[in-house]
């Protein structure tokens, strides 16, 4: 059998199928991610020995560099789609579950990985700033709808918004983590720096970068394309070249490349509002997503049946279950908890803390920093989790947004 062409077939094939998944999960209140996580488990119990290899500590660059992808892309497609312009007030909600809920649950998975899991100190924080973000690319069924949709929700509009702000704001946290291990590795490390750098410059950096580019870029879409013809266009890719564009130069200037992206797609958003031309971009995004997730979903899928899941013990599975049903539903319910939202709103927001690809991404880039002790076990502790929470927050998400408004 000819591997190449197998493997294009089977790409094929899985993203064919992603043009009707939306419509079907509608339908069966499943999340898709579920149907290509077990095509992907079949696929590599039938025919390992044709299929790349899906471990990520075997393709470590390949690993980081998939999942920084379509995190970018899904940043992207969630800003566009955030109707309500950024205000302290209006967006005080996503603002505390940021401030609040994100570092409750960082500290809270630290201090389980280190007393009860018995990782490393490095270790431990890296796995709770790997676990803090709720993750944009697997959230899609809690999130709000394209551009200018008519439908409101608080309750949606709280969890798409601090997706997309939280994928830049733990970043720190997983720099404090590289930090910590140098220093227990007997290197000399500063906490002062750490702060300086990876706190404040590079947080500044995102923002002022990422803000920056959506003025000039919305000026460029809605103003000059509007009064020159020759440079008139309306092509939805422009979405993804702006993604690649706005991440690659806040790289550059080495500040936080996903929260740029974020703050250029909200500034972008809301520039021209009412113009028909950001339901363009968001389609464009939004199907970029859903064709990598698809991808990277059945890789996801082979990892689970080729052995990402062989360290996992009783004490690990309790701290998924823990984490999921706890830690996050409390830190998300204390940050609402003033908010003046229905009280079973409040409780919605603070259960669908998703878990995903962001998580993959974090831990990938972590290693890539520095050589983590229990790197066998982080894996497995974070795939778990992020399986555990396709199958909760995945098949109850379509039932439990249409209670909520």
């Amino acid at each position: 059998m000819d591997d190449y062409l197998l493997i294009l077939t089977l790409i094929g094939a899985a993203t064919f199928a992603m043009a009707w998944m939306p419509g079907f999960s509608k339908k069966t209140g499943i999340s898709y991610s579920a149907f290509y996580i077990i095509a992907g488990a079949v696929l590599y119990l039938a025919i390992p020995e044709y299929l790349p290899d899906p471990l990520p500590k075997n393709n470590e660059n390949l690993t980081l560099h998939l999942t920084e992808l379509i995190v970018i892309v899904s940043l992207m497609g969630s800003g566009i789609k955030i109707d309500l312009a950024f205000s302290f007030k209006a967006w005080s909600s996503p603002l505390k579950l940021i401030g609040i809920t994100m570092l409750l649950c960082i500290a809270a998975a630290a201090l389980m990985g280190y007393y009860f899991l018995s990782l490393g100190l490095a270790s431990a924080v890296l796995l709770g700033a790997a676990l803090a973000p709720t993750d944009p690319v697997l959230a899609a069924d809690v999130q709000v709808g394209p551009p200018n949709d008519k439908a409101k929700s608080e309750v949606k509009f709280t969890l798409t918004s601090e997706a997309g702000l939280n994928d830049g704001v733990a970043f720190p946290f997983t720099w404090l983590a590289i930090v910590l291990g140098f220093m227990v590795a007997g290197n000399e490390v500063s906490f002062l720096e750490w702060f300086a750098v990876d706190v404040l410059y590079k947080l500044g950096a995102g923002i002022l970068i990422g803000w920056a580019c959506g003025k000039g870029i919305g000026f460029l879409l809605f103003r000059v394309s509007e009064k020159s013809g020759p440079l008139s266009s309306r092509d939805g890719f422009l979405a993804i070249a702006a993604t690649l564009l706005v991440y690659g130069i806040t790289e550059f200037a080495h500040g936080y490349g996903f929260l740029a992206v974020f703050i250029c797609s909200i500034t972008l958003r809301h520039y021209e509002k009412d113009h028909h031309y950001h339901k363009e971009l968001h389609s464009f995004t939004d199907q970029t997503e859903r064709l990598l997730l698809s991808l990277l979903m059945i890789l996801f899928g082979g990892a689970l049946v080729m052995g990402i899941l062989k360290p996992v013990n009783t004490e690990m599975v309790i701290f998924a279950v823990v984490f999921l049903l706890l830690i996050r539903p409390v830190a998300g319910y204390l940050a609402v908890a003033a908010s003046r939202i229905k009280n079973k709103e409040k409780w919605v927001i603070g259960f669908f803390g998703i878990r995903g690809l962001g998580s993959v991404y974090y831990l990938s880039f972590g290693f890539s920093e520095f050589n983590f002790e229990h790197q066998d076990q982080l894996w497995a502790i974070v795939s778990l989790t992020i399986l555990l929470s396709i199958i909760m927050h995945g098949f109850s998400a379509t039932t439990v947004m249409k209670k909520v408004k």
